[in-house]
């Protein structure tokens, strides 16, 4: 008689790490490319045991399944997960068997009083530092690493015992994120879905788990507004967007719900083309954070679309920029279009506002027509500071004509010792016919 093993989760994740390597054979995931979705060698049960017993702490079972069934660290989110030896040396021993103070729900007032003595540690000796430190993240075992100052812990005791938690130091109003899953396995098997699925996992784990249906139907059945922004933020995760689920998003665009800008996002993450009605609408509202988030989601995703339209709307209502965030984004949006002149961006180059002017400096870097506006560029530098000058000197390079040159003249000594700005300075000389020392003569 034959007798069918029940497959476990465990045998499910050494699967699914073997169609993950299959589905990302150049290791184009991010960490891929060091661990190879490879495990290291299964910890022995002696060897957990007697880790367990010299730290005086018991791990969570789903954990210790995964390292003595699967391997002692390897392949996992981000830069994989730590051996066990290695995740202790990035613990602090004295953290490991205090109890955990974090929670999911921690507000910010929590936080805030809670990290106080680390975010303002100038008066604190280094062992006062650390024992705030142990506070913290105390109860915790560190599993790996997210890259610079992210990392990745694993709770150890408590109510929320066995949930992974991300770090990113101790940031005021910025309390430690607690993942979805309730433990280490189904946060690791997910990982592998996502890669699997193709999802984007830039930001693995911080968005809800589950596929378009099941976020659509979180979304519709939440009762509070929270939710319902977690649902759609999840979907971001998608590479592309299905048809039902577009005109989902667009059912709660034109009902002009809460979460009408991220909808609108989401759609046109797929297709510009799709949400062209909603940005144009954005593009006309008085609201400057709507008209700031159709610049926003034009230069994420409309490089592959016929943006002549839009570009038309923007360069008509110039006018109504007023600040240099906005105009920094006019001028990404405007740039691939190569619609930007110097022109249509004079009253911003010769505005009052030097953060102003920085912005469209900045945005008029590639124009071909300097050297024709140079009663624009003079009146700008006739007006600005010391600081315009060298922005467009940063930005634009020199400029050949001879109205400009008495304002190079006045930040030659600065840059004459520095070889590329030198050559740039001497290069307009030649182009006017003047000599090299013309800036050295009085």
């Amino acid at each position: 008689m034959l007798f069918w093993k029940k497959e476990t989760q465990l045998d499910r994740i050494k699967n699914k790490l073997e169609k993950a390597m299959r589905k990302d054979t150049a290791f184009m995931v991010f960490g891929a490319s060091s661990h190879k979705y490879r495990v290291y060698e299964k910890l022995t049960a002696k060897e957990l045991a007697d880790w367990q017993a010299k730290n005086q702490v018991t791990l969570p079972e789903p954990y210790t399944q995964f390292l003595t069934k699967v391997g002692n660290g390897g392949a996992g989110p981000y830069c994989g997960i730590y051996s066990i030896e290695k995740a202790t040396s990035y613990t602090d021993r004295n953290a490991l068997t205090t109890k955990c103070v974090l929670h999911p729900r921690m507000t910010k007032k929590e936080w805030n009083h809670l990290t106080e003595p680390l975010i303002n540690d100038e008066d604190i000796s280094d062992l006062e530092y650390d024992a705030a430190r142990d506070i913290v993240v105390g109860g915790m075992l560190c599993i790996g690493t997210q890259g610079c100052e992210y990392d990745m812990y694993l709770v150890l005791e408590g109510k929320h015992r066995g949930k992974i938690v991300y770090t990113s130091d101790f940031y005021p109003d910025h309390p430690f994120f607690f993942v979805y899953e309730d433990n280490f396995l189904d946060w690791y098997e997910r990982w592998l879905d996502e890669i699997i699925l193709d999802y984007d996992i830039a930001w693995f784990g911080s968005r809800m788990p589950g596929d378009e249906n099941a976020l659509m139907q979180v979304y519709q059945n939440a009762s509070n507004e929270e939710i319902k922004s977690k649902a759609l933020d999840a979907m971001f995760k998608f590479k592309k967007i299905p048809q039902p689920t577009i005109d989902f998003l667009k059912s709660i665009a034109e009902q002009r719900q809460n979460d009408r800008t991220t909808a609108i996002q989401l759609i046109c993450k797929t297709s510009v083309d799709a949400g062209r009605d909603f940005l144009l609408e954005l593009l006309h509202s008085e609201r400057n954070e709507d008209y700031l988030q159709a610049l926003n989601i034009l230069n994420w995703y409309g490089k592959s679309f016929d943006l002549a339209e839009f570009i038309k709307v923007i360069l008509q209502g110039l006018d109504r920029v007023h600040d240099p965030e906005t105009l920094r984004h006019v001028g990404y949006v405007l740039e691939s279009s190569g619609a930007i002149t110097l022109q249509n961006f004079a009253p911003f180059l010769c505005h009052t506002d030097s953060n102003i002017q920085t912005a469209a400096i900045y945005a008029t870097r590639n124009c071909n027509d300097k050297s024709e506006s140079w009663e624009t560029i003079e009146q700008m530098l006739m007006s600005g500071d010391k600081e315009v000058v060298k922005n467009t000197i940063l930005f634009w390079g020199i400029i050949p004509h001879k109205k400009l040159l008495p304002y190079y003249k006045a930040v030659w000594p600065e840059y004459k010792s520095k070889n590329n700005f030198r050559e740039k300075f001497i290069g307009c000389l030649k182009e006017l016919n003047l000599p090299d020392d013309h800036f050295d003569k009085e």
